[in-house]
């Protein structure tokens, strides 16, 4: 029996990195109910020691703080830990077959053998993807999903069946089923210009039972301690719905089984509806509720759907892409359209307040910013944005001003993108600080 007071766990014979440029290195510590009673000496710890105190001698090994991800899904891959194929580390394409064959074997029906990610071509000697022909001739019976970065997704002829990818379905918004010459699918499944029809995809193939689902989870925590991750941020994602999809994380805290500290964030699932979500789970959680193992966070990873940036900037990514290969700056522009349009900030400030800037607002300082080299902040904006926020995005604002000499432009330029390249002058500096009034319809 621990004394009150003393410590559970004491380490030794250590070389503990504090990460404390005062004292860098510890011999020991002390610890009870997962946090540190003491971080020093041999003597200095030995104080929090009692009868029932457990001692372990690291015989002179390292110990560093535990590594925290700041973004990650967790809670909805730990559900689907258990359900996928690792490719990660795969020295050659030919092994990664031969273990694609062998777990089609062992994968009982209805299951699917999902590859999700974790793997590129450049690991292989082959220095090449799988072909489809490979994939089905390795498991010509069982679905097989291979998700290629957030590109692209593969899949067997027994997974288009499942699926029900047929030569009359067509492609889904922002997404491609690419065809053969008959019209036929033949498997692959192309993000264009968003990742959607991956997500989508994916999620058509069958879970876990919720027993199933538990042990998945902490296999995938024990993964991530391996790693040396300790605590983490989870973002949410796409098809993660609460409550229920956080009802097996809730109850390995319950249990006190958790080995991975979370934050999570809530991500609205109902494109249309994002404040009704969010006013909903305003009623359910306050900001911080929970434990120091499992707490609320916030809203994330993304607010609304209407501005999706891979959607939104698909049109404008191809008209102006040499400028973005040319011209860092544009990042800024998307960066105004993603804080006037994905947060919109009444979401979190006033829900009856209007976006921060129009869509005709946010092209033309895109197309400016590709077209002159400079960063373009428009003074009105830049009040707007400073009032609603208060915060972070005054501070980054304050930032760029800051490092960045300003330049005026005048009132009357003419926003139209015809004439930008004609009529704006060049800016000398890096940010352009502009008097505006939104360009009028014609």
């Amino acid at each position: 029996m621990v004394s009150p007071g003393k410590a559970e766990l004491i380490l030794t014979n250590g070389t503990f990195h504090t990460v404390d440029r005062e004292n860098p290195i510890a011999d020991a510590v002390a610890i009870r109910e997962g946090k540190f009673l003491a971080v020093g000496s041999l003597a200095e710890v030995m104080q929090h020691h009692c009868e029932g105190t457990k001692i372990i001698d690291l015989k002179r090994h390292t110990a560093v703080p535990g590594l925290n991800d700041s973004h990650l899904h967790l809670i909805r891959g730990g559900l689907n830990y258990n359900l996928e194929l690792r490719w990660e580390g795969v020295p050659s394409l030919s092994d990664a077959l031969r273990m694609l064959k062998e777990q089609a074997l062992r994968t009982p029906t209805p299951q699917w053998v999902r590859v999700v990610g974790g793997w590129t071509e450049f690991q292989f000697a082959e220095r090449r993807m799988p072909t489809l022909d490979e994939i089905n001739e390795a498991a010509p019976d069982t679905p097989v999903f291979i998700l290629h970065l957030y590109d692209r997704a593969l899949l067997n002829r027994a997974a288009l069946k499942v699926v029900g990818y047929t030569k009359d379905t067509p492609n889904p918004p922002g997404g491609e089923i690419q065809r053969d010459s008959h019209g036929n699918p033949t498997g692959m499944l192309i993000a264009r210009p968003n990742a959607m029809i991956l997500y989508s995809t994916l999620a058509k193939g069958p879970k876990l039972p919720l027993e199933q689902q538990i042990n998945s989870t902490r296999q995938f925590m024990r993964e991530l301690n391996r790693l040396g991750l300790t605590s983490a941020i989870d973002a949410g994602g796409g098809f993660q719905n609460y409550p229920e999809d956080y009802a097996v994380i809730a109850e390995l805290h319950q249990k006190k089984q958790m080995t991975i500290r979370i934050a999570y964030n809530l991500f609205t699932q109902r494109p249309g509806h994002e404040l009704e979500d969010f006013e909903k789970w305003t009623d359910m959680l306050t900001p911080g509720q929970g434990s120091d193992y499992f707490r609320h966070n916030g809203a994330g990873e993304m607010l609304v759907f209407r501005r999706l940036i891979l959607k939104t900037f698909s049109n404008l990514g191809r008209i102006w892409r040499p400028a973005w290969k040319r011209n860092w700056s544009a990042w800024y522009a998307t960066w105004l359209n993603i804080v006037g349009h994905s947060a919109c900030m009444r979401l979190i400030t006033n829900p009856s307040a209007a976006c921060l800037m129009s869509l005709r607002e946010s092209t033309a300082i895109f197309r400016l910013t590709a077209c002159t080299g400079s960063l373009i902040m428009p003074k009105p904006l830049l009040r707007r944005i400073l009032i609603a926020s208060k915060n972070w995005v005054a501070e980054l604002l304050y930032s760029i001003v800051w490092r960045f000499r300003v330049n005026i432009l005048p009132n009357d330029t003419v926003w139209k993108p015809h004439a930008i390249r004609h009529r704006l002058p060049v800016c000398s500096k890096r940010v352009c600080l502009l008097d505006w009034a939104p360009m009028q319809p014609a």
